[in-house]
């Protein structure tokens, strides 16, 4: 998996940019946050998903750690696709999306253009205990996972865990245990399961 690009921005436009890494040309689809966010740089470092589906393979960048995981919470949202998850990070900063779930704001989610009443109560019982996480008290996006959490989500995904499980799973250990190996957080979390 791709987990960052490095290098020069090309061609920028409010949905996409291109960045050269090294005389390779990476097409990124972003959000209007992320293009604001480098509009005035000539290069930099954007967060990367990549995301596989049966007719392609599409990278989204991010200018921010914070926005890439909001965007994979909404993704797994079912009716929530990857276009859909861009056009809401384009339409609210992260912060905002966080605080209408978390406060179950149905209301506010469905002036996203392409989200409808349905989707967004999906999205609040769906990610509500999620995102509270994300916010402090004046709304803005706190939560980041460790490199180390991140690592044991995705070892315990690639053994066929569910993404919602093994993040309780590794949260709960990470509570417990604030200086430990990542393979120990892996064997704790497969007890937890």
């Amino acid at each position: 998996m791709i987990a960052f690009v490095r290098g020069s921005f090309i061609g920028k436009s409010p949905s996409r940019v291109i960045v050269d890494v090294n005389g390779v040309g990476y097409d990124l689809q972003i959000s209007l946050n992320t293009y604001e966010a480098i509009s005035q740089k000539e290069n930099g470092l954007l967060h990367t998903y990549l995301h596989i589906t049966e007719n392609a393979q599409t990278l989204f960048g991010f200018a921010e750690l914070n926005e890439k995981e909001i965007f994979q919470h909404l993704i797994s949202i079912s009716g929530v696709g990857a276009s859909t998850a861009r056009m809401m990070l384009s339409g609210m900063k992260p912060p905002e999306i966080a605080k209408y779930i978390v406060s179950g704001s149905v209301n506010d989610l469905i002036r996203i253009k392409g989200i409808g009443k349905k989707t967004a109560e999906m999205l609040v019982v769906g990610l509500r205990d999620k995102l509270a996480g994300f916010l402090t008290d004046n709304n803005t996006i706190i939560h980041t996972l460790k490199p180390l959490e991140l690592d044991a989500i995705n070892a315990l995904i690639a053994l066929g865990i569910s993404k919602p499980m093994a993040e309780k799973a590794v949260n709960k250990v990470m509570q417990s245990n604030t200086d430990i190996a990542v393979q120990d957080i892996i064997k704790q979390a497969l007890k937890n399961l």
